[in-house]
């Protein structure tokens, strides 16, 4: 059932489900996020290696390690290198229009690849099920009476678009969904020049057909698409891949004036037990090639975008539903882990690596993860603040609780300094010692004020303790938390105030 009585098209058997249109009004400006997806869990630490650690990253590898002097360097750091994949990506932050986030997940990681996509696409706690998407209760909430009366002579636009069959998840509002899907980009031509696929051969042929012009007559979006769409000539050569095709009608949209805020784009695959890596050229192989095809398309986007005039309103996001484990398995590959980094693209990315090098044991254990320093629900709530101007308490509804908040974006879009922000560097004061620990282990942090967070993190990344997590005044603060039920092994322990935030490995004897 379609809702909102939006008739969807067919798409070589596939529906285009169109449920709503933008409230040019709630939203107050024209800025765009494209998000895409890395399906299947990318290896963080095949994309971003530390340098720093090498020689433990070279241990815990083996025969999928990336030979040190092929890593590509970045101005943002002089402790990581880049895949040699990711050579037009590295364009981009020799440009300043790129950021890297490191070690993005959420405590107590769920390692099946359906539930934790539901966690990042709903925003929920991993021992929650919540039904609605955060980008959708966010276009919900801005959009308060949906569907009644959309789409409308105002308001003709979808407000957001998944190229793929399915409407997204993080697109479902609390009652509807509020995006619509174009199925593939074959059949968007497809629809500008209205023409039509072959019906395929079924028993409901006939049925199908019909209900094909149907749709194809009564979809209320179809016209500000086509409107959007053939504004646009001139567009630069895309590669013919699937990343690079999606991206290149969400540019075409984009540039002609479509007020859609979000799209959401795909790339799948990423899900590398096996023969992740050539073993006499570890650049290449199926990771490599998945890589490439994620630079080339972000590239290929970003540049189009620059030559019709529209790069100043899109921000563009990556996230996988987590990452892999340290240490390679027996068969080339690597298997399902906790966290891995995300990016950010634009003209009004904070052009700086966020967080530190995982800490890398010289030996991993097998099921040993790499630990989350930030909470993807952080990136989220900072993306609503600072690209889409949405107020605190607004970000904290839609969120579903308060987060932490970091500088991803420039203040300027939203106003809040300039354009030319500096982020300032700045020494974070946190201690926990003894290490090696017996009993108790004691914590001391500077803090600026404000709420504190202390995690205290097994090596598959789990949360295993919270000793902090209180209102403090600003100075240094000193506490003593019982260690004594930990088993000996490897410890990660995590404070986090404010925007900043520190990762240290203890060693409970």
């Amino acid at each position: 059932m379609v809702a909102g009585g939006a008739a969807p098209y067919f798409l070589n058997g596939l529906p285009l489900s169109a449920f709503g249109a933008i409230n040019e009004a709630a939203l107050g400006d024209d800025k765009v996020l494209v998000v895409i997806q890395m399906a299947g869990g990318n290896d963080g630490l095949n994309t971003i290696v530390p340098i720093d650690q090498y020689a433990n990253y070279a241990t815990n590898r083996g025969k999928i390690a990336l030979k040190e002097n092929a890593l590509l360097s970045i101005p943002q750091s002089d402790k990581i290198g880049l895949h040699p994949s990711l050579s037009p990506l590295a364009e981009l932050f020799e440009e300043g229009k790129a950021n890297i986030i490191q070690d993005v997940g959420y405590p107590d990681p769920d390692f099946s690849h359906f539930r934790s996509t539901d966690i990042w696409n709903t925003a929920s706690d991993s021992d929650k099920q919540v039904l609605s998407g955060w980008a959708g209760r966010y276009l919900a909430s801005d959009n308060p009476d949906f569907p009644n009366n959309y789409p409308n002579e105002q308001h003709p636009d979808p407000l957001s678009i998944q190229i793929g069959s399915v409407v997204n998840t993080s697109l479902q509002g609390p009652v509807y969904p509020m995006g619509m899907a174009i199925s593939d980009p074959d059949f968007f031509y497809e629809l500008l020049t209205e023409e039509q696929g072959e019906t395929p051969t079924t028993l409901a042929e006939k049925e199908l057909a019909y209900l094909r012009q149907v749709a194809t007559q009564t979809n209320q979006y179809a016209s500000s698409i086509k409107k959007a769409a053939t504004t646009v000539s001139g567009q630069l050569t895309y590669e013919d891949e699937s990343l690079s095709q999606q991206l290149k009608v969400v540019a075409r949209l984009i540039a002609g004036g479509l007020k859609t805020k979000f799209y959401f784009v795909r790339i799948g695959g990423f899900d590398t037990h096996d023969n992740q890596a050539e073993t006499g050229d570890t650049s290449k192989g199926e990771h490599g090639d998945l890589l490439a095809e994620l630079s080339n398309a972000v590239l290929s986007f970003t540049r189009d975008l620059e030559q019709l005039g529209a790069q100043d309103r899109v921000l563009t996001m990556t996230y996988s539903e987590f990452g892999r484990r340290i240490k390679a398995n027996g068969s080339n590959g690597t298997d399902h882990g906790a966290a891995a980094p995300m990016f950010l693209f634009g003209e009004f990315v904070n052009s700086k690596v966020f967080g530190e090098n995982p800490i890398l044991p010289s030996v991993a254990g097998d099921n040993e993860s790499v630990p989350m320093q930030f909470d993807f629900r952080s990136v989220y709530a900072s993306i609503l603040e600072r690209w889409f101007c949405v107020e605190t308490p607004q970000i904290s509804e839609v969120m579903l609780k308060s987060f932490q908040s970091l500088p991803l974006v420039q203040g300027a879009p939203c106003g809040f300094i300039t354009a030319n922000e500096i982020i300032e560097e700045k020494e974070i004061l946190f201690k926990a010692y003894p290490n090696p620990l017996l009993d108790f282990i004691k914590l001391e942090y500077l803090s600026d004020g404000g709420v504190n967070l202390i995690q205290i993190f097994n090596a598959q990344g789990q949360v295993i303790a919270k000793p902090i997590y209180a209102q403090k005044t600003k100075g240094w603060h000193s506490d003593v938390y019982d260690a004594s039920r930990f088993p000996a092994g490897s410890y990660f322990v995590r404070w986090q105030n404010n925007a900043d935030q520190k990762i240290l490995k203890v060693i409970k004897m």
